[in-house]
């Protein structure tokens, strides 16, 4: 009995330690700040140093991200490939916004998504975001 619960433990502990899944978690916690516009999670999950490319050709650092008005109402991410390098980790894959201007029109961009995480002593964070427009799939 003990010697299977030592292999639970085990198993357990290496599941935990999966970076993979640990930087999906932080990009998952990245969307709920986004979405709940949690501005204390989110100067926690960006690296001090992140440059932040939006589509439309927009760069921002994490000041001017901390300070912009939130207008996101739903982030839809499809399946994102996931490249551990040690301490970096590289996210691509197919996210969905859908914003909403002040007068109440949405504006749903595709785009293809390219993010890098470096972890540090508080966890994963993301160090740069480039985004490009793409065509919705049919």
């Amino acid at each position: 009995m003990l010697k299977w619960l030592l292999v639970f433990a085990t198993a357990a502990s290496l599941s935990a330690a999966d970076p993979k899944t640990d930087v999906l978690a932080a990009m998952e916690s990245w969307k709920q700040a986004m979405l709940t516009k949690d501005t204390a999670a989110l100067d926690r999950l960006l690296h001090p140093d992140i440059t932040y490319s939006h589509s439309n050709g927009k760069a921002q650092t994490k000041a001017d991200i901390l300070k912009a008005p939130f207008n996101t109402v739903s982030i839809t991410i499809g399946e994102t490939s996931v490249r551990v390098y040690g301490d970096t980790a590289l996210l691509r894959g197919p996210q969905v916004f859908v914003t909403q201007a002040a007068g109440g029109t949405s504006t749903t961009t595709h785009l293809n998504v390219l993010q890098v995480w470096l972890k540090g002593p508080t966890g994963w964070q993301m160090v740069a975001r480039q985004a490009t427009k793409v065509d919705p799939l049919p």
